[in-house]
């Protein structure tokens, strides 16, 4: 049987301060709180980068196609350089970014290598570089793609661990990682998807070149496949090299999901997916568009998905979301008015259904209703209300909701 992943306790959170004092101790999510310093002003540093790949402690997430490689389902594997070395070379870094710009050519390609950061925790043994001391971790993607020299390459580093008895974790969604775990693993997914999904210049079309480590694309000025008489041809002009701009840099995605409370105070309302498992209820979400603070945001998403009419809007915590490169920004919301609790589901159809939960029936879900999306799914499930896993932050944000620390009931919460 998994056992359920622990959320993320950082020291941060343990601390007493004026804020937390006012405001309550900070509510950390699953997939955030890495054990990893990223270290971000040291990515386009090749000589430290050098260093940190052909290091003894370097560790390494593998990637096949964004399935990531593990010991067992619930457990992330972290290779070796030696396990990635037909794919990596050792002199990866010997290139300066100005010379990898100045003499980029197409039809060469490669495996994207990220640079995650030093694990700090993990001094013993590990990389010593001016004041920073850690395990370096790096992710690599082992996708077969690119040119024959490259999938074969990629073909062999994938048979290597397969046959030790690893193997890519293949599903919808991660969440049986531990907290440490996930978080590395999010980070490594985000970052290697976005590169996959930008090998060509959104302004031009012409095929981009990663540099910083696999944290930014740039579209070079030349390329070498472009020869006349043995001469490299410019590329035509393109507006990312003119300005600031001359970097793609990853994208987030914001979305708010949050917990709306009754007038009263004693009921959540809670909505339903057409695609969710049955009994299986959860808070509302949704994108935050342009232009559009993120109560706004609630606000609406709120009333186009239920028809209710919320009043105060309080951002409570956040989840990083790596399917693809999402950020819930997660808020605590109450109705001011009896009036404005009417549901109606005819505006946006996304919904399948909407209701208003008493507490009481919450407090019971939770102790023995919350589970995975797709745990159980086409099964009959044995309980009454189904609740997203405490690895959620829908979990989080509906024990908050029924929780006398922010909305001052005389009744503590049970859980």
């Amino acid at each position: 049987m998994v056992s359920i992943p622990q959320i993320p306790k950082p020291a941060h959170t343990l601390v007493d301060s004026m804020l937390s004092r006012h405001f309550g101790r900070e509510t950390v999510n699953y997939f955030s709180s890495s054990p990893i310093n990223r270290l971000s002003f040291l990515r386009s540093d090749h000589p430290f980068l050098s260093t940190a790949l052909q290091h003894p402690s370097a560790r390494f997430v593998l990637l096949n196609n964004l399935a990531p490689l593990t010991t067992a389902s619930t457990q992330l594997h972290l290779a070796k350089y030696e396990d990635v070395r037909p794919l990596v070379p050792q002199d990866t870094y010997d290139t300066s970014e100005d010379d990898m710009l100045k003499n980029f050519d197409s039809r060469k390609t490669q495996a994207t290598l990220i640079f995650l950061g030093l694990d700090e925790g993990r001094k013993e043994g590990g990389l010593a570089f001016k004041v920073y001391q850690g395990t370096p971790y790096f992710a690599v993607d082992v996708t077969p793609r690119g040119s024959e020299q490259q999938q074969a390459a990629a073909k062999e580093v994938i048979g290597a661990v397969e046959a030790k008895g690893l193997s890519f974790f293949q599903a919808r969604v991660h969440m049986t990682f531990s907290a440490d775990e996930a978080a590395i693993y999010a980070q490594a997914r985000a970052l290697m998807d976005w590169n996959a999904r930008n090998t060509f210049c959104g302004t031009c079309g012409h095929r981009t070149l990663a540099i910083q480590s696999g944290t930014k694309r740039a579209c070079p000025p030349t390329d070498a496949a472009r020869v006349a008489e043995g001469t490299t041809v410019e590329r035509p002009e393109c507006n990312t090299r003119t300005t600031l701009s001359n970097l793609s840099f990853p994208r987030t995605d914001p979305t708010i999901i949050v917990a709306v409370v009754s007038t009263d105070g004693k009921r959540v309302l809670l909505g339903r997916n057409k695609r969710f498992p049955p009994n299986f209820y959860s808070t509302l979400a949704g994108f935050i568009e342009p232009a559009e603070s993120v109560e706004d945001a609630v606000r609406r998403e709120v009333w186009e998905e239920s028809g209710v009419t919320l009043s105060r809007v309080v951002i409570h915590s956040s989840q990083p979301w790596p399917y693809p490169a999402n950020l819930m920004i997660g808020a605590l919301a109450q109705v001011s008015d009896p009036e404005h609790e009417k549901i109606s589901l005819q505006h946006d159809p996304e919904l399948e259904d909407a209701r208003w939960v008493e507490v009481e029936e919450v407090e019971e879900a939770l102790r023995i209703g919350a589970s995975n999306l797709g745990a159980d799914a086409g099964t009959e499930y044995k309980g009454g209300l189904r609740l997203p896993p405490s690895t959620a932050i829908a979990n989080q944000l509906i024990r908050a909701a029924i929780s006398a620390e922010y909305f001052g009931s005389d009744k503590q919460s049970k859980m």
